[in-house]
């Protein structure tokens, strides 16, 4: 039985002790607000690199799955996350979408909180095909919004408010955005942090940033 105890009750002080300092840890930190000039250059398009604060995410109008207008205005007064994808990708959006999903599950009771996945494949992705893939993911369509519109607004966000996609381009019919960037964007439009989309790593640690932004408007 001693035995035992000398070999439980350390492992239950390390956990403890792990607890309390991702707890301290979570606490104090404070996360940045970019700033075009402060992300790597090949994700910020030329116009926009020395830009030093300041930065929103842009005006836009789009229309999401249900076949509604939606703007910049439907997401005052919430912090969300943002993707690009597109329904018919057979490589990292379905598991993008998994992990949009596991998003959406943990923070369904969290009023402030909303997902905005923009399609890239605007003349593919009708409302229909948006609305038939939110399904497949079971996206509540009051917390995970799914956009399509215009094809030159939508890459313009991506390349010029979000700085999602490495990729240059005009947005014309052989333009195409193919990124895994998930971006993290606070309730005043401006940009948080970025993650992996295809990463269970990356993501656990946007769930946490998303604890810490909670704690901001708290």
């Amino acid at each position: 039985m001693k035995n035992k105890l000398a070999i439980i009750v350390p492992a239950i002080i390390l956990c403890i002790g792990i607890a309390v300092a991702y707890k301290m840890i979570k606490e104090d930190r404070v996360l940045p607000i970019y700033s075009p000039a402060m992300i790597n250059p090949e994700l910020v398009d030329e116009s926009k690199q020395s830009v030093t604060k300041g930065h929103r995410i842009s005006d836009f109008e789009l229309i999401n799955q249900d076949g509604n207008l939606i703007t910049n205005k439907h997401f005052d007064g919430y912090y969300y996350v943002a993707d690009f994808f597109f329904t018919t990708c057979p490589t990292i959006c379905p598991s993008m979408s998994a992990q949009l999903q596991r998003i959406q599950k943990r923070y369904m009771d969290d009023d402030d909180f909303k997902i905005l996945s923009h399609t890239v494949q605007p003349e593919v992705d009708s409302v229909p095909v948006l609305k038939e893939y939110a399904d497949l993911y079971a996206a509540n369509p009051d917390k995970w919004i799914f956009a399509t519109g215009d094809k030159k607004l939508i890459y313009d966000l991506a390349r010029k408010s979000y700085f999602a996609a490495v990729t240059e381009g005009d947005g014309g019919p052989e333009d195409f955005i193919h990124t895994e960037n998930f971006v993290l964007v606070d309730k005043e439009k401006r940009i948080r942090g970025f993650y992996d989309g295809t990463s269970e790593e990356s993501v656990d640690q946007l769930l946490i940033d998303i604890e810490i932004l909670q704690q901001e408007y708290d």
